[in-house]
């Protein structure tokens, strides 16, 4: 099994609704996300994806969350904006990418980090 990694960053602020604390409040986080992607083949130049071809796609789902207030992000009107949420958010996003390029990969893991050292992880 092959994994590929790549990191990014965006600035957004949320609400967290009904969970008690400081959370409630407007705040805002400059957010890491580590995708990792996974798969037992290699392509015809010997990559398992091409890193430009992965940070593309990321960076074309992280575009729409960067220095938005995330509460008001379409996907999360009716949810809290959690770094769980976020984490799912971009899981669901890439896999959908991969299936529309009859690509047979998976994503493994989505790590999004709040801080140093606060970090969610969503795996299938």
């Amino acid at each position: 099994m092959y994994e590929v990694t790549i990191k990014k960053s965006f600035s957004a602020a949320h609400v967290l609704k009904e969970i008690g604390g400081k959370c409630e409040d407007l705040h805002g986080h400059n957010f890491l996300v580590e995708v990792t992607v996974a798969g037992n083949a290699l392509n015809e130049d010997d990559l398992l994806i091409d890193f430009r071809d992965l940070k593309k796609w990321n960076n074309e789902i992280l575009d729409h969350l960067d220095h938005k207030y995330l509460n008001e992000v379409e996907v999360f009107k009716d949810i809290n904006p959690s770094s769980e949420r976020i984490a799912r958010y971009i899981y669901d996003r890439l896999m959908k990418k991969f299936q529309t390029l009859n690509l047979v990969l998976t994503v493994s893991r989505v790590t999004v980090w709040e801080s140093d050292n606060a970090r969610v992880t969503y795996t299938a």
